[in-house]
């Protein structure tokens, strides 16, 4: 079982790094890639199948007031506190915080930020 996990790491590892190169020559491949990386945080991902993070994102894309949201927020953190209740394993009690990070136009590099060619330097 740990050599399962330990070649998994590995492989989603290198993944990685090769993805990382590819995606650095193009900015909206990179701008999507760090879209999923912040879908991924669902809370309590590690107790969902894909199937259940993918429904969920759904749900979440259709709500259509930030109190729809909210609810559905409160009522999966519910439902992630009861099933890591039952499996025996510790969630945080509060979901990781929300729209605190680099949003569309929430800062970082714009155009010619980078250390391209044509710097003078």
């Amino acid at each position: 079982m740990k050599r399962k996990t330990l070649v998994l790491s590995a492989l989603v590892s290198a993944l990685s790094l090769s993805a990382g190169y590819a995606l650095a020559a193009d900015p909206q491949a990179a701008k999507e890639q760090a879209q999923v990386q912040k879908q991924e945080q669902v809370y309590g991902s590690q107790l969902m199948t894909q199937e259940e993070q993918m429904a969920y994102r759904a749900k979440m894309r259709a709500t259509k007031t930030t109190e729809e949201r909210e609810q559905l927020r409160k009522e999966h953190h519910e439902q992630m506190q009861e099933r890591a209740k039952a499996r025996g394993v510790t969630l945080p009690a509060e979901p990781p915080a929300r729209g605190g990070g680099m949003g569309p136009g929430g800062g970082g590099m714009g155009p010619g930020g980078g250390m391209g060619p044509g710097r003078g330097f």
